[in-house]
């Protein structure tokens, strides 16, 4: 009975305009939320995709914000991050939107309050390939190194939908990325989706090159590739806590765009970034932090249907309600 009377106190909250609130009354509602004093687990995969979490721990932006919180590293990759957030296991997480759109659509327990950053990931050939454009991949082979329905093959779709490609008309191989480059160089398999850290040595040396990217291409380096997600219970019953985790996330991401080295230098120091330090510091300012909620809805809807179009997403499921369904940009009610 106790808790669910939280939770109608917590939706009532959340129905009103947090914008009426002072911080003074926020405060006062927080200390009557289930999180409030409680160690909240933010789930975090140790990669440089996702730094914000670990620079928001270790520079005090979730202190700063009253919270008590645990960075807790996830194992087994998107379906374990996937696992854990969808569980409770953890709190709060981050992931492709590629990783967690289609799971949370079709009924993993997440909400989704912000974008992360831009970029990260582009589709590339040999330097010597003769394919120029993702039409030259009709009928040939794309590696994918996260597997059949992961993030590699949902964003290569994607290049292809917006290049007017059928994507069934492309031949999938699954192969870790170090294995996919030795592939292509063989002609087993004729380009790859690959992340741009791992693949940048490789393109300074002249070895391979992009034909399409988030990264850099027009259509959509201007998109989230990752996003802000919180358990769905969590969300329904703390909103003030909600709240003060995208504060603190998004503070972390001001600072990251101001300290792009110190933030390089501390995720490394912290074993949250590998690599040669020179190598990710470029990779890393190639990532906007500074994406907007705007940005983030609108390009939600723009992958909601073009998931649509090559069945990811029930084509008869309204692109609105979806959108109701997963996403909340909670600072945007202040």
């Amino acid at each position: 009975m106790k808790k669910f009377l939280v939770v109608l106190f917590c939706a009532a909250l959340m129905a009103a305009p947090a914008a009426a609130m002072t911080r003074e009354e926020e405060d006062a509602a927080w200390r009557k939320e289930p999180a409030y004093g409680r160690v909240i687990k933010i789930g975090y995969n140790g990669g440089l995709c996702l730094g914000t979490f670990g620079i928001a721990q270790l520079k005090g932006f979730y202190e700063a914000e009253g919270l008590k919180t645990e960075v807790i590293r996830m194992a087994g990759g998107s379906s374990g991050q996937i696992d854990a957030i969808g569980t409770g296991k953890v709190d709060v997480t981050g992931d492709h939107i590629a990783t967690m759109l289609v799971p949370t659509v079709n009924g993993v327990r997440v909400k989704f309050t912000t974008g992360i950053h831009s970029g990260c990931k582009s589709l590339y050939v040999p330097v010597d390939s003769p394919i120029k454009t993702t039409a030259d991949l009709v009928g040939k082979y794309v590696a994918i190194p996260d597997g059949i329905g992961g993030s590699d093959q949902n964003i290569s779709m994607r290049f292809f939908n917006h290049d007017k490609v059928d994507p069934r008309q492309i031949k999938w191989k699954v192969a870790e990325a170090g294995i996919a480059v030795m592939a292509m160089k063989k002609g087993e398999v004729q380009a790859a989706l690959l992340g741009d850290q791992f693949a940048k040595k490789f393109l300074d040396s002249g070895e391979l090159r992009i034909i399409r990217s988030l990264t850099f291409d027009e259509d959509f380096k201007q998109e989230p590739c990752c996003i802000h997600a919180v358990h769905l219970d969590f969300y329904n019953e703390n909103p003030i806590t909600v709240k003060k985790l995208t504060r603190a996330h998004e503070a972390a991401s001001a600072w990251i765009m101001e300290h792009p080295e110190e933030a390089v230098a501390v995720l490394q120091a912290n074993k949250w970034a590998a690599g040669d330090p020179k190598l990710v510091l470029e990779i890393f300012k190639t990532y906007d932090y500074s994406i907007s909620d705007e940005a983030t809805e609108a390009a939600l809807r723009n992958i909601i249907d073009d998931y649509k179009t090559f069945g990811l997403i029930d084509a008869k499921k309204d692109t609105d309600a979806l959108m109701k369904q997963v996403w909340d940009p909670v600072l945007q009610h202040e």
